[in-house]
């Protein structure tokens, strides 16, 4: 490589964790954006259910 192989080979390595990372990041967001939109959903449902209870109980 003519002694640049210092710098070559860094690039390459730099390179292909970039590609990686690029290729992960998307998977973990979403993972990330489905756990969160499931809690969001049970909260919503608890809340629904707590007013249900509170609206069908007779009042004295």
């Amino acid at each position: 490589m003519g002694g640049y192989a210092a710098y070559v080979w860094p690039a390459y390595a730099v390179f292909f964790i970039v590609l990686i990372a690029d290729a992960i990041a998307p998977r973990i967001r979403r993972r990330r954006v489905l756990r969160e939109l499931r809690a969001r959903i049970a909260r919503q449902g608890v809340r629904q259910t707590r007013a249900d209870s509170f609206s069908t109980t007779p009042s004295p």
